[in-house]
């Protein structure tokens, strides 16, 4: 599929199996039907014909599920024609699930049967009890990364489990595997409670390089990553968090640069203090942020001095004074330079946006919703950015994590420490050449090559240069 392929209601794409009487004008009911719906019509084909009737596969764009059931109902009921079957292409895309396992070496004589599986892999087993280090030479340890989840916080859809997860962590496995080469592994666990979470991740640990947290809610999950970083020695992330948080701080060093402002002297509010928003604000205080203000339903709830919140930034949640509320948002944009909206849709209008200083940057990154609406959040704003794919500027962790455990497993890092991160956000910043930079692009696309391998070889200098690497490698080297 090309993006031509791609209709305004791409995401409802229905195709339909009917049985027509082979007559004229039949068809040309149909397809007035679908105009009249408002549904976009798309490929046409004959499957079958004879004298009687004809078998014609149609494709067609509807608004969501309900239009297209309404259209369905419609087709239905037009004289002279039956609806065979009708299928999803988001759903035919998951059928059967969206990823494999392949094996390496063909198994097709005894020989082989024998070195890769009982007695020759006994050999094999005993050299890494003797030295535990050598699973990385000879296992999948040294690339596979597991994607864990409880269902928790899926997408912006709420607490669906971990069954319903699956689709989720299977697309974030693909994308490891074609972004960065990696062998990730969709982990759905059947419990919510953080303790029994940690256990079961301590417990598959010794199989895995690295550990990807996914949509686990807020509170838990900073308890749940915390305890994993304290007891597992290979590299542990909630992308939830830290991901957002390293593509946010490239788009805005990229956009500082466009208006011509400094990280040290703008001020920044911060809307929803949740598991991405309170990431931001961290990282955004170790990149040199002294003017900061964090917004949540409540209010105002996080504000101080540089120095203050600075020394507060490894545990944020203790500078937050939800009971405390120092005003409202709409007080907090006054004056403000940048506006990174992590919240709900809608809660800005442009009255708003206008009591910010000049040359102002708003990120509205609430999905599927941002903060205000695009066109008045665009029109209002020097530099606009969203979470969205059909908007210019997406800020999108995919730009990430791929590359940043990349680089983690390509030199065993025992940990994702905030240098990695932050030199991560300036590799992401560095994609987009100074000559290109524009108030339109700030961001490389998720489809940039140049991405990961440049992430990658950031976060191994980064990890050799705090003494979290414990293989060697040249910074120059090919990165897989």
């Amino acid at each position: 599929m090309t993006t031509d392929d791609i209709g305004p209601y791409s995401n409802y794409r229905l195709t339909v199996r009917l049985a027509l009487l082979n007559k004229p004008g039949i068809f040309a009911k149909v397809a007035g039907l679908l105009a009249e719906e408002g549904a976009n019509l798309g490929a046409v084909d004959i499957v079958s014909a004879n004298a009687e009737r004809m078998i014609r596969d149609i494709t067609f764009d509807v608004q969501n599920e309900a239009h297209g059931d309404h259209v369905l109902e419609r087709l239905e009921a037009l004289p002279e024609v039956n609806v065979l079957s009708a299928s999803d292409r988001i759903f035919l895309l998951h059928l059967g699930g969206k990823i494999r396992v392949q094996s390496k070496v063909p198994v097709n004589t005894r020989n082989v049967l024998s070195m890769i599986y009982t007695p020759g892999v006994g050999r094999v087993c005993q050299a890494i009890a003797k030295d535990p280090s050598k699973a990385y030479a000879f296992t999948i340890k040294s690339n596979s990364v597991a994607v864990v989840t409880d269902g928790s916080a899926v997408l912006g859809l709420g607490n669906l489990g971990p069954a319903a997860a699956l689709p989720v962590m299977e697309g974030k496995v693909m994308l490891f595997k074609e972004l960065a080469g990696i062998d990730a592994w969709p982990i759905c666990v059947a419990t919510q409670d953080p303790d029994e979470i940690i256990r079961i991740v301590r417990g598959i640990a010794p199989g895995f390089g690295g550990i990807n947290l996914e949509d686990i809610s807020a509170p838990r999950c900073f308890e749940i990553e915390r305890a994993l970083k304290t007891s597992l020695d290979i590299p542990v992330m909630h992308d939830d968090q830290h991901g957002t948080a390293v593509v946010l701080l490239a788009a805005l060093t990229n956009a500082l640069k466009v208006v011509g402002k400094r990280m040290e002297d703008v001020r920044i509010v911060v809307n929803g203090l949740g598991a991405a928003g309170t990431a931001c604000c961290r990282i955004l205080l170790a990149a040199g942020a002294a003017h900061l203000i964090g917004c949540d339903k409540e209010g105002i709830v996080l504000m101080g001095d540089a120095e203050e919140l600075r020394a507060c930034r490894t545990d944020l949640h203790a500078c937050i004074r939800r009971d405390q509320p120092r005003g409202t948002l709409h007080d907090a944009l006054k004056g403000a330079d940048v506006f990174i909206g992590l919240s709900v849709g809608n809660v800005l209008n442009r009255e708003d946006l206008e009591r910010m200083n000049q040359d102002r940057i708003v990120f509205a990154m609430a999905n599927p919703d941002p903060e205000i609406e695009p066109k008045v959040g665009d029109e209002a704003s020097r530099i606009f950015a969203t979470g969205r794919s059909d908007f210019p500027n997406q800020i999108n962790n995919a730009l990430s994590f791929p590359g940043i455990f990349r680089g983690a497993l390509d030199v065993q890092a025992s940990e994702i420490n905030e240098a990695m991160k932050l030199a991560a956000a300036e590799a992401i910043a560095g994609c987009v050449p100074a000559e290109a930079l524009s108030e339109d692009y700030i961001i490389p696309s998720v489809f940039d090559r140049d991405v990961v391998p440049r992430v990658a070889k950031a976060v191994a200098a980064a990890a050799r240069a705090t003494g979290v690497a414990r293989r060697r490698i040249r910074i120059d080297d090919d990165l897989r």
